[in-house]
């Protein structure tokens, strides 16, 4: 499924959003990814963090580090911003993101995946995360909402979420 969304940013910058579902981010050029998010799952509830450039609710993740590997990348950002451990996940697939100043665009890759806690969130070592919450899956756009492209991701990850062990 492709869809499309438009944004202005709050420097005024106008913003092209492609998402497409995908089983894996193998045929994506590594140097244009640059984040990593996911639709993490403990138990029945999706866990979303407060915090951000935004100071608002969303997925937990974060940015790709240099020989990084994006699955290493996921699962490091998942504990630092949750405190959890990622015991399975899979890809549902990636936004590419357009800046029409220059036609420049980067991809957003999308995970869905079952967590454990580790033990209690105190803070993300980068102080981005400062609060983590358990939610109905149904409730999401109670925190954040994305239009089409947003409830394509949770309701991709959820049709995905019982193939994971």
């Amino acid at each position: 499924m492709n869809l499309t969304n438009y944004y202005k940013g709050k420097s005024g910058v106008d913003y092209i959003f492609e998402y497409s579902d995908a089983d894996s981010f193998d045929n994506l050029p590594k140097e244009k990814c640059t984040q990593v998010y996911g639709v993490c799952f403990s138990d029945d509830q999706i866990v979303i963090g407060y915090g951000g450039k935004k100071q608002a609710w969303g997925l937990i993740g974060g940015t790709i580090e240099e020989g990084e590997t994006f699955e290493e990348t996921f699962k490091r950002e998942i504990v630092e911003e949750s405190n959890m451990e990622v015991r399975s996940s899979l890809p549902i697939g990636y936004q590419k993101v357009t800046d029409t100043r220059d036609n420049n665009f980067v991809y957003q890759l999308r995970y869905v995946c079952k967590v454990k806690p580790i033990g209690p969130f105190v803070k993300d070592p980068a102080d981005s995360i400062t609060e983590i919450k358990l939610i109905d899956p149904k409730d999401y756009k109670q925190y954040f909402d994305w239009g089409n492209i947003g409830e394509r991701i949770i309701s991709r990850a959820l049709e995905l979420l019982p193939k994971l062990q």
